[in-house]
């Protein structure tokens, strides 16, 4: 009996021990639930950490802020292989020198006395048809190239076309030959998909000659140039160049490569003050020679007036002088005048006019065309604030270039010229991966210009189309007045 009672107390014992135990359990595991809930609300885990930094939105990038830029790899035959064959790119001399240093050309030598020392070695004999090169070079190292087409809003196509046409453009050569390149050209990039997606109105390039060079006009063989501009598949591209026409939108002048490509900041502040402390014994100077193929050439008109005023001009004859790119004679009557003449060159404007503004002089133009419209991106608006403009008609018609400049004063003289040295970086083209600091260079305004262009051009586009499409709203009123006529309609 005893021992019954026992063990009952004793499963009694161990039954509500059990249940305390049990309720304890319990209320640990709730409160633990608890805490861990909170605490997974406090602090994610890694990898919901990580999917919160992958999701965010990235930063606009203010380095380019435009947009970015896709480079073409193109069939080796249109650019790289026209380098290789240098030697057989222009009927008369190798080309090899000119393409070489990424389109800089040769160093420059000769210069003791006429630049600092140790600017020297930022001077090269760069060839006024050399920017396709330059460009290209240029746009493999730019800070906006894009490896992605889905991230370009520009395509660059860069097809040495002034290259591939050169060796054509004289002698025996069939309207085929000098559209060679340019059909193959077209015929790659029809099929990419960008191309395919805009029709090339979001692709550009650069022309390294003159406009004129690229418009043929008909398939006649005796026809100078090209026909690349007006082919078909070319209406929609944005091109690049040396010297545009002033009646067609979709081309930009781009400022003539110069011989002097500034490594540094330090480079053009240096260069820029020598221009302000340089002394300039010849009241105005013309580089060039005659043309006595031409009937009334006015390079010849030029050349007699300043050789009779031998006390106020000086002449650098070209026939007789070697007048290569930049050469230390050229650069030298520049930096030594006021002013230098700047006829027409084989279009309106030549590269002797950057030459000129590189040394420091101011420019004496004689058509309007050689300013008018031409590099808007790049120069001031109004030319009339850094150069002269004389009418050629005048001039033939004996009106004096010598008494017209002497009625600049010294110091309208000296604002001019410093207007020239303000904007001067602007048509340089420094080189690859050089910092330039608070300048931008001639390469980086044109691609901003294109860039700000397309980005423009995108935005107006859906703008247009947001127009046209019509939102629900605009769809429910003309279903409501759709019915309205039925019900009008029905009830006549």
């Amino acid at each position: 009996m005893e021992l019954n009672n026992s063990l009952r107390s004793v499963k009694s014992h161990i039954s509500f021990n059990h249940c305390v135990w049990l309720c304890i359990t319990i209320l640990l595991q709730v409160l633990i639930i608890v805490y861990l809930n909170r605490a997974s609300l406090a602090t994610p885990s890694l990898p919901t950490i990580r999917h919160q930094f992958q999701q965010a939105p990235a930063p606009e990038d203010q380095t380019c802020k435009y947009g970015r830029i896709y480079v073409y790899d193109l069939p080796p035959v249109l650019n790289k292989e026209l380098l290789e064959s240098c030697t057989d790119l222009d009927p008369w001399s190798s080309r090899c020198n000119a393409v070489s240093n990424g389109g800089f050309g040769p160093r420059a030598t000769g210069l003791d006395g006429v630049v600092p020392k140790n600017l020297s070695p930022a001077w090269y004999w760069t060839d006024m048809y050399a920017a396709e090169v330059i460009y290209h070079d240029r746009m493999l190292n730019y800070k906006c190239r894009t490896l992605s087409q889905d991230q370009a809003t520009a395509f660059y196509i860069p097809f040495y076309v002034g290259l591939a046409v050169g060796k054509y453009l004289w002698f025996n050569y069939t309207s085929k030959d000098r559209d060679r390149h340019s059909v193959m050209m077209l015929d790659w990039v029809k099929s990419q998909p960008p191309w395919i997606r805009s029709n090339g109105s979001d692709h550009f390039i650069m022309l390294g000659r003159l406009t004129w060079d690229f418009r043929r006009l008909t398939d006649s063989d005796s026809e100078w140039g090209t026909s690349f501009i007006y082919m078909p598949l070319m209406k929609n591209v944005l091109r690049l160049s040396v010297e545009r026409s002033e009646w067609d939108p979709l081309e930009i002048s781009v400022p003539y490569p110069t011989a002097f490509h500034p490594r540094s900041e330090s480079d053009i502040l240096q260069w820029q003050n020598s221009l302000r402390v340089r002394k300039r014994t010849s009241l105005f100077c013309f580089v060039g020679a005659t043309r006595k193929k031409i009937k009334n050439d006015f390079r010849g008109v030029l050349m007699s007036y300043c050789k009779k005023e031998s006390e106020s001009c000086r002449v650098v004859d070209c026939s007789i002088t070697q007048c290569y790119d930049g050469a230390p004679a050229i650069l030298e009557a520049f930096l030594d005048s006021d002013f230098c003449l700047q006829p027409k060159g084989d279009g309106f404007t030549r590269r002797s006019m950057f030459d000129c503004m590189l040394a420091g002089s101011i420019p004496v133009y004689f058509w309007r065309g050689s300013f008018e419209n031409q590099y808007e991106w790049h120069l001031p608006e109004d030319a009339l604030t850094y150069s002269v403009f004389i009418d050629h008609n005048h001039v033939r018609n004996g009106t004096s270039i010598r008494n017209i400049l002497e009625g600049y004063s010294r110091e309208k003289v000296r604002k001019m010229r410093e207007k020239i040295i303000d904007f001067l970086p602007k048509f340089l083209y420094g080189r690859s991966n050089s910092n330039l600091g608070n300048f931008t260079d001639a390469f980086d305004i044109s691609m901003d210009g294109v860039l700000r262009r397309f980005k423009h051009q995108k935005a107006t586009t859906r703008g247009r189309i947001n127009r046209i499409r019509p939102t629900k709203r605009d769809l429910g009123k003309r279903k409501a007045r759709k019915a309205k006529m039925i019900t009008k309609e029905g009830k006549n």
